[in-house]
């Protein structure tokens, strides 16, 4: 089934949990292990005594050489992934450090570290050399020790992967289009309620202020449908994922629906209906791709304004941004955006949640980046090819009037100072945009060798 803007609580993104959940379970599932098994002492000529051949005094050597390491090692690993994420910050975009704190391999190297210094250090503590040595618990700690080195290992390869911009982007992209597909209907899906079937312009609505300040994270629609319905009410929300929300401004419009005509009139400003809005909007003090498409393009956006910045001027990294914004741009062509209206169990209409359009997106993917790179040919060609690619998905004539329009802001962007040869390079792909829209396909994309498609 799918999730449409809002309904429930889905999330696009990986691992959610914060960066020490995982080290520390592994921490206390480590304490726990040593303590049952430190009392554990093996009779001599067992099995299980021959998983250490020394004495007490070699066990504990080994197991302060290995506490030391892994607690040297931890201290490495923490050091390395703040360094990168100040490289991150610092060339690509801010907005992609919560992609490191959610980094499945990072916590795992993390909890397998932590795990090894406490087991090593709470297993010093049943050494007794008047007593036989607790070989399970040394040889786990050796065992564990050799683990450290291995996720060591892991986390190095990780980490030189994972701070190419080329991953950072392909990790974005890959979680907008899943958001994309798990939020947005298909066009070729049941049509759903319209908004404007529910006739709210008609009649005066109260207005519901915010209490709080915030990010808008989530809409969990489903409660305010049940709130809407046991208060008698229909309800406009007037703020969607991503948006910023001050206390005191509007979040909602809320109306009272006659039982037995269905008529709408002034709702008295509280009730289940009210109480409902409040806690469907989940406020965070920063964005989340939990429900939010839109961040990430913004973070794809950044990493191309950062890449055409003076300091960086890397127009190759904002060509590839632009690729990646391009395929997700294609999906939303064949997805149903703005506003929804959604039914209580009884087909009764009672919620509107708003949402972008084509030409958000499409501001959004090309705004900041055709004015930073208005001298640049090379990315404003790189924005139509990515129009272009539009244009040949969108199969009705507002988004074809919307691509149309993005074109046309391209175009004028062109600073005076590129030469005329570039600039004939400019007008060519608009022409090719208008081709593509006029249905000329073939002839869009036509070319000598290649040169309006790669860089």
């Amino acid at each position: 089934m799918k999730h449409f803007p809002g309904i429930g609580t889905p999330h696009a993104e990986g691992s959610r949990q914060p960066l020490w959940t995982w080290p520390a379970v592994g921490g206390v599932c480590a304490f726990a292990a040593a303590l049952v098994l430190g009392p554990l002492r093996p009779a001599a000529g067992s099995a299980l005594s021959g998983l250490w051949p020394g004495d007490v005094n070699s066990a504990s050597t080994a197991i302060q050489a290995v506490a030391t390491a892994s607690v040297t090692v931890t201290t490495l690993t923490f050091s390395v992934t703040v360094v990168t994420l100040q490289i991150a910050s610092q060339q690509f975009s801010p907005r992609l450090l919560r992609r490191y704190a959610r980094d499945r391999v990072i916590k795992s190297v993390l909890a397998v570290l932590i795990a090894t210094s406490v087991f090593a250090l709470t297993t010093l503590a049943f050494l007794d050399a008047k007593q036989p040595v607790p070989t399970v618990s040394v040889f786990l700690a050796c065992t564990l020790g050799v683990a450290s080195l291995a996720a060591v290992l892991a986390f190095l390869s990780h980490i030189v992967r994972e701070v190419r911009v080329d991953s950072m982007m392909v990790s974005v992209h890959d979680e907008t289009g899943q958001a994309i597909r798990m939020f947005y209907p298909g066009r070729d899906e049941p049509a759903r309620l319209s908004p404007e079937e529910l006739g709210l312009d008609e009649a005066p609505g109260t207005t519901v202020y915010g209490r709080s300040s915030g990010f808008v994270r989530l809409v969990r629609v489903d409660r305010l449908v049940a709130g809407a319905r046991r208060g008698e009410a229909v309800v406009r929300l007037l703020v969607r994922p991503g948006d910023l929300v001050v206390a005191g401004t509007p979040v909602a419009t809320v109306w009272r629906r006659d039982p037995s005509t269905g008529a709408l009139g002034p709702h008295p400003g509280e009730g289940p209906a009210v109480d409902a809005i409040h806690d469907t909007v989940l406020l965070g003090y920063e964005r989340t791709l939990e429900q939010d498409v839109a961040f990430g393009f913004r973070q794809l956006e950044d990493i191309a304004v950062k890449a055409v910045s003076p300091g960086i001027n890397d127009p190759v990294s904002a060509i590839t941004a632009i690729g990646h914004m391009a395929d997700l741009l294609v999906k939303l062509a064949g997805c149903r955006l703005g506003a929804t209206a959604h039914r209580d169990g009884d087909g009764v209409g009672r919620a509107v949640v708003p949402d972008r359009d084509l030409r958000y997106y499409l501001d959004l993917t090309c705004g900041q980046l055709r004015r930073f790179a208005a001298a640049e040919p090379t990315v404003l060609a790189a924005l139509l090819r990515m129009l272009r690619d539009l244009a040949t998905a969108v199969r009705d004539e507002p988004s074809a009037a919307e691509t149309r329009r993005a074109a046309d802001l391209v175009l004028e962007t062109l600073a005076p100072s590129v030469g005329p040869r570039d600039a004939e390079q400019i007008h060519d792909l608009h022409g090719r945009v208008l081709a593509a829209l006029d249905g000329r396909t073939a002839e869009a994309y036509l070319d000598r060798s290649g040169e309006t498609r790669s860089a």
